[in-house]
């Protein structure tokens, strides 16, 4: 399991901001699954979810970067919950998968020129002897914002993305399955995204932007 606990520059939990983090949250908490839990949330609901904040840095995908940014998508945030579970002797690793989102904002579909979101990251901590997946990926307001109950974690089920948001409609779908890491492949991440939006890589990113802004532009519209 080391290769699953070990500190990295992406997992890098060493890094002073993320130990007052999990500090503060977990304090005197010493089962692990209570303590998985609380990160869990702490990473879902603390970091607002913004698919605009996609960059082609390294550091960008680092546990710290996200922790002081305050927003990401869903592979830094699940590599912050690893990383702080990590720091307690819990083993994590990265889950990477291609998902359909059916209820993606049209503007985001119109950035992305596709419903398929392709690197979609999850994490999976090692607990009471078994893997068990984790998506902290939608903070809790979005998730009320667009109809869609917060995803929960309990420590001991696998918590991915809902396969049908509250009033019955599709909402998540997994299209593929890349597997499991103990790092971030941040090549393989990158030309999976290059192949897939060719056009991100040379346009440029939307500044000050979210997903919240999409999703009022389409009430005011409708």
């Amino acid at each position: 399991m080391q290769q699953y606990l070990c500190p990295t520059p992406f997992f890098n939990y060493e890094h002073p901001a993320i130990q007052a983090w999990v500090h503060g949250i977990v304090g005197q908490e010493q089962d692990p699954v209570q303590q998985a839990v609380r990160l869990y949330k702490a990473t879902r609901d603390d970091i607002r979810y913004n698919p605009y904040s996609f960059k082609l840095q390294p550091e960008s995908l680092s546990a710290s970067y996200c922790l002081e940014t305050g927003e990401s998508y869903c592979i830094p945030k699940a590599v912050l919950l690893g990383a702080a579970c990590r720091s307690l002797g819990i083993p994590a690793r990265l889950g990477l998968a291609n998902v359909k989102n059916h209820i993606s904002s049209p503007q985001l579909i119109e950035y992305l020129r596709s419903e398929v979101f392709v690197m979609h990251g999850f994490i999976e901590l090692y607990l009471e002897g078994q893997w068990v997946k984790a998506t902290p990926a939608f903070n809790a307001q979005l998730c009320r914002h667009m109809g869609v109950e917060p995803l929960e974690f309990n420590g001991r089920e696998d918590s991915i993305f809902h396969e049908y948001s509250t009033d019955g409609s599709r909402h998540m779908e997994y299209l593929a399955d890349h597997g499991t890491f103990d790092d971030v492949p941040f090549d393989f991440i990158v030309k999976s995204i290059a192949e897939a939006y060719p056009h991100l890589m040379k346009d440029k990113l939307p500044e000050n932007h979210s997903l919240e802004e999409d999703l009022n532009l389409q009430e005011i519209a409708g």
